[in-house]
C-alpha cells in the first residue's frame, strides 16, 4: 500500500486533502487535478480510489460528519432515553463552531452559496452538503424508529426539519446575543425533537 513519509496511506491522504480544500471553500467542485496535487497524488491514483467526483466528494463529507461528530455511542446506548440520545447526537453538530469560528463559517457559507450567481457546480455542491446531512440525521432517526420511539413513515420529513432547526441555531451562533446560548439551544433542540417523537403514527 502506497504511503508518505507521515505514514498515511493514498486514499487517506486524499480525504485529509480533499476535506482541507472543503474547508478552505465550502463550494469547492473538489476537481480531481486540485486534490491530487494537494494530497502528493497521480489523477490515476485518485481516480482508482474515488472514480467519480460524487464518490470522492461522498467520502469527504462522510469523513467530516463521522470524525467531527462521532455518534455510534450515543444513539446506540439504549440506556439513555430516546429524546436525551437524539438531543445529543444534534448538540454535537453543533459543537463544530462556536463564537467566531461559527460567525466565518457563515461568512464563508454565503460568500460561496448566497453571494454568487446558482450555477452547477454551486448547486451541486450544496446538494451534496446538506444531502449528506440529512442522510445522518435521518440514521439517527432510523434507529429510533426501530426501537419504537417514533413512527417510521416521516423519517425523511424529521430530518429535513431537524436539519433546519441546527441551522437556525448555528446561524444564531454567529449572531451577537445577550442570552444564554446553551440555554436556548438545549430548549429549542428538546421542543424539536419531543415534537417529532411524540407524532401520531
Amino acid at each position: 500500500m502506497e504511503q508518505d513519509q507521515g505514514g498515511l496511506d493514498t486514499k487517506a491522504r486524499i480525504i485529509i486533502a480533499a476535506c482541507e480544500l472543503i474547508e478552505e471553500d465550502p463550494a469547492s467542485t473538489l476537481s480531481v487535478r486540485t486534490v491530487a496535487a494537494r494530497a502528493g497524488v497521480s489523477m490515476g491514483s485518485l481516480r482508482h480510489h474515488f472514480p467519480t467526483q460524487r464518490a470522492l466528494r461522498d467520502a469527504v463529507l462522510e469523513t467530516i460528519y463521522d470524525v467531527v461528530t462521532p455518534d455510534s455511542e450515543i444513539i446506540h446506548d439504549t440506556s439513555v432515553p430516546a429524546r436525551d440520545r437524539l438531543v445529543r447526537c444534534l448538540r454535537q453538530v453543533l459543537s463544530v463552531e462556536v463564537g467566531e469560528r461559527s460567525r466565518q463559517a457563515w461568512i464563508k457559507f454565503f460568500d460561496a452559496f448566497v453571494v454568487p450567481e446558482p450555477t452547477d457546480d454551486i448547486r451541486t455542491a450544496y446538494v451534496a452538503m446538506t444531502s449528506e446531512g440529512e442522510r445522518r440525521v435521518e440514521r439517527w432517526l432510523t434507529l429510533l424508529a426501530n426501537e419504537g420511539a417514533l413512527p417510521k413513515g416521516e423519517i425523511t420529513a424529521y430530518a429535513r426539519l431537524l436539519n433546519t432547526v441546527l441551522s437556525g441555531l448555528s446561524m444564531e451562533r454567529a449572531l451577537p446575543s445577550d442570552h444564554s446560548i446553551l440555554q436556548r439551544e438545549t430548549e429549542i433542540l428538546y421542543t424539536a425533537v419531543d415534537a417529532i417523537l411524540d407524532s401520531p403514527a
